[in-house]
Order: C-alpha cells, then sequence, then structure tokens
C-alpha cells in the first residue's frame, strides 16, 4: 500500500476516534489536532470559529501554540478575508503559503509569523451545510513543509472535523434540550404536588365547614319541626306557611352540604365500600320510600320482580345513589311520572371482569325536560347543569349526579343515561351482584 494511503487512513482513524470518544465540539477540535498536527509535521495548530461578531474569527482551541504566547489565544482575532485563516473562511476553499516572507500580501503577518517561528501555513474551511463556521489551520517551521498530497490528507481532516464537530453540538444541544426538559418537569412536578396540596387543604376545609354547617341547621330544622308541629303553640295559616318554607330550605341547604362531604370524601379517598349481601328489592323499596314529594300531580310508579334479588354491594352507599337519581328526577319533573324499575341482566363481561350472577339494574324514568345528547357528560362534573346560565329555571349546586356517578365508581358499577330534551329521562345504576377477575377460580 502507498505511504499516503497509509498516512489518510490513520488519520481518518485519528479522526473517527476523535468521534467516538468525544461528547462536546470543543472536545473534538482538541482531540483531533492532538491527533493530526504530528501526523501532518506541523509544528502548531489552531482550530479558529466565527466569533459573536460574524465578521471575526477567534481560537477555540489550540495544540503545541508556543507557551510565552499562549495567553494571548483568548484575545486574538482574525478578520475573516484576513491572512490565510482569513481567506480560508471568506473564500470557503483550501489556502496554502508554502513561504509566508515570500508572499508581500502577507507582510503584515511577517512580524508574527517571526515571533511565533513559523514560515509556511495551510488553512483549511470547516463546512457545515455550505457556509463556513470556521478554519482549521496548520503552522509549519520550514517553508514549503508540506507535500502535494498534504492537501489531500488535511481536506479529509478538515471535512471529517466539521461533520463530526457538528454532530457533537448537535448531541451538546440536545443533551442542553434533555436538562432544560427535566428541570421543567421538575418544576412541574413540584406545581404539581403544590396544586394537589392546595387541592387537599380546600378539600379538607370543605369537609369541616360541611360539618359544623350541619351542626346548627339541624337544630333549626328541629325547632322548624316543632313549631310545624305546633308544639310551641298553634301557627295561623301564614306562620305555618313561613314556617313550611323555612324547611324546605334548610332541606335543600342539607342535600347540598350532604353532597360536598360525599364529593370531598370521594376525592379524599375516604369513601369505601362495605359489601355485604343484601336484597336489591328491599333497598329498591328503601330508597322509593325516602324520595321526596314530586309536584302535585306526578304519579310515582316501583316496577319490581316478586321474591328478591340477592346482592353483594355497600347499600347504605347505593341508597344514596338512588336516592341522588330520585331527588334529580322529581327537580326536573313536573307533570307526568317518574318511574323506579329493578331487574337483573344475565351474566356477561364488561371491561374485564365476568358479573357471576348477572347485573343489578336499577332504572328512574322520568317525563321531566329532558336532557340534550351533547350534554349527557356535562351533567355528571360537579358544579354543573345543563342549563349553566344565571337564570336558570332549577336550583341546584349540580352536585347530584357527580356524587351518584363517583359512588357507582367505588362500587365497582357504572351511571348511565339515556335522554333527549322533551321527552324525560331514564338513568340507570348497574352493579355487579358479585364480581370475580377474569381468570380467576
Amino acid at each position: 500500500m502507498p505511504f499516503a494511503s497509509v498516512r489518510e487512513l490513520r488519520i481518518a482513524g485519528e479522526i473517527a476516534q476523535a468521534f467516538l470518544t468525544a461528547r462536546r465540539p470543543i472536545e473534538v477540535y482538541r482531540m483531533a489536532l492532538e491527533r493530526v498536527a504530528p501526523l501532518v509535521g506541523a509544528a502548531f495548530a489552531c482550530v479558529f470559529l466565527r466569533d459573536d461578531d460574524p465578521e471575526l474569527l477567534r481560537v477555540v482551541t489550540a495544540y503545541n501554540w508556543p507557551q510565552r504566547y499562549a495567553n494571548y489565544l483568548g484575545s486574538m482575532r482574525v478578520r475573516v478575508g484576513n491572512g490565510p485563516t482569513g481567506r480560508a473562511v471568506f473564500e470557503n476553499r483550501l489556502i496554502d503559503v508554502e513561504d509566508v516572507f515570500a508572499d508581500p500580501e502577507l507582510s503584515d503577518w511577517w512580524d508574527s509569523a517571526k515571533e511565533l517561528r513559523f514560515k509556511s501555513a495551510i488553512a483549511l474551511p470547516l463546512i457545515v451545510g455550505e457556509a463556513p463556521l470556521g478554519s482549521l489551520t496548520f503552522y509549519y517551521r520550514d517553508h514549503d513543509a508540506f507535500r502535494e498530497t498534504d492537501r489531500g490528507l488535511l481536506k479529509l481532516v478538515a471535512d471529517q472535523l466539521a461533520a463530526t464537530a457538528d454532530k457533537a453540538r448537535l448531541i451538546e444541544h440536545l443533551e442542553q434540550m434533555n436538562a432544560e426538559l427535566a428541570e421543567r418537569n421538575s418544576e412541574l412536578e413540584a406545581r404539581q404536588r403544590e396544586a394537589e396540596n392546595a387541592m387537599r387543604i380546600r378539600t379538607e376545609f370543605l369537609v369541616n365547614v360541611s360539618h359544623e354547617l350541619r351542626t346548627p341547621l339541624t337544630a333549626m330544622l328541629g325547632y322548624a319541626f316543632m313549631l310545624k308541629e305546633g308544639l310551641t303553640g298553634r301557627l295561623s295559616d301564614a306562620q305555618a306557611g313561613t314556617v313550611a318554607k323555612l324547611e324546605v330550605a334548610g332541606r335543600e341547604l342539607v342535600s347540598l352540604i350532604n353532597g360536598l362531604m360525599d364529593l370531598t370524601s370521594l376525592k379524599l379517598g375516604h369513601m369505601h365500600a362495605k359489601r355485604t349481601l343484601c336484597d336489591a328489592i328491599a333497598m329498591t323499596r328503601a330508597a322509593f320510600g325516602d324520595m321526596p314529594s314530586p309536584t302535585d300531580g306526578v304519579e310515582l310508579k316501583l316496577q319490581i320482580p316478586d321474591g328478591s334479588i340477592p346482592i353483594h354491594t355497600d347499600p347504605a352507599l347505593v341508597h344514596r345513589v338512588l336516592q341522588n337519581l330520585l331527588d334529580n328526577a322529581v327537580k326536573f319533573t313536573s307533570e307526568g311520572s317518574i318511574t323506579v324499575r329493578l331487574r337483573i341482566d344475565p351474566e356477561k363481561e364488561v371491561e374485564g371482569r365476568r358479573s357471576r350472577g348477572g347485573e343489578v339494574v336499577w332504572e328512574v324514568a322520568d317525563t321531566g325536560i329532558g336532557v340534550d345528547p351533547k350534554n349527557h357528560e356535562l351533567i355528571f362534573e360537579e358544579f354543573r347543569q345543563a342549563d349553566g346560565s344565571a337564570t336558570r329555571s332549577y336550583v341546584g349546586a349540580g352536585l347530584g349526579l357527580a356524587v351518584a356517578r363517583g359512588l357507582a365508581g367505588r362500587l365497582g358499577g357504572e351511571i348511565g343515561v339515556e335522554s333527549e330534551p322533551g321527552k324525560g329521562s331514564v338513568f340507570s345504576l348497574r352493579l355487579p351482584s358479585s364480581v370475580i377477575r377474569l381468570g380467576a377460580r
């Protein structure tokens, strides 16, 4: 193999080694100079890159620079177009000077060449894309010190060095972006923890306030009951009407407080189902009997099968779900009927679970105002109603259905709705009579 080819392969290997081991552009430049300059016989070498002012070039790393001048490297600048280095960048081509002192155009460089003791130089542009970002410059003690083959070799060095440095720059940029992203993620996590802590404090505050409000409210309702029953003396018709309004308002406030307590308990994870074997028919009768009185003329219907329907669930939570669905039906139904139905669906698989013994299904059907299908999900959001305007016709905080869905989830079931405006609504509660996981025996 010719000597030049051996040198070329060796230089290519040196650059490849620099690429494999260096993680920063400056490391690539330094390692490349340390490996290549001795191979081409250069006394010393520099890598120049564009400064903040793109018309100036600054030294970013040097090899074997004369020690007594090393302190000046940081402040040294070369203008693009001046000298071998500046011309290489300006003309975007290799510039070789076989004898600095034989070229009158380089007379401004003669004093520097004498001090640094170099007589020839070769500068190659470092090209990324189409524009040179700087120059790779080698300096020699003797004039005409580099052979013709050196031009090809150094062109190879410059091209590989530019590509390698660009890849290292991209890696460095990516690492910086990753570090910034990690820092931002850390900030977001801290803010999320702060938000969660604030939400927890707010939720706990609501629980405490709700408890404190319910105590005096219970006393107020007790006094209202005593007045209504005449335990403190007979009331006039006007007084009885006032007390009735007081009682209705008090019960609405109790319902709101209970809804807030249920919602906050769900959010804090304090609501746990205590399952036991019970009868779905008995639970339905109890909820039906406790429902509020509807508007005069609204018919109440109860459709349940004979016998019993055993179910393994929490009867207290089921009662609260049904109560919320019934309260909702009473509130939005001014004429027609409200029907409570109970049935059991055959065994089936639902999202990875099998309901052994089927699903118990309660339906509360009304002939009320109905809900537009586009609002079916909205009505299950807390503090939301289908009509969210300040002039809406129906009072309430919009907690009942949100609480009902949350409680149904705790019981392993779900709430559904079928409704259209003007055609009434059917809200359903589906609970597994007993749940086993797929693959279980």
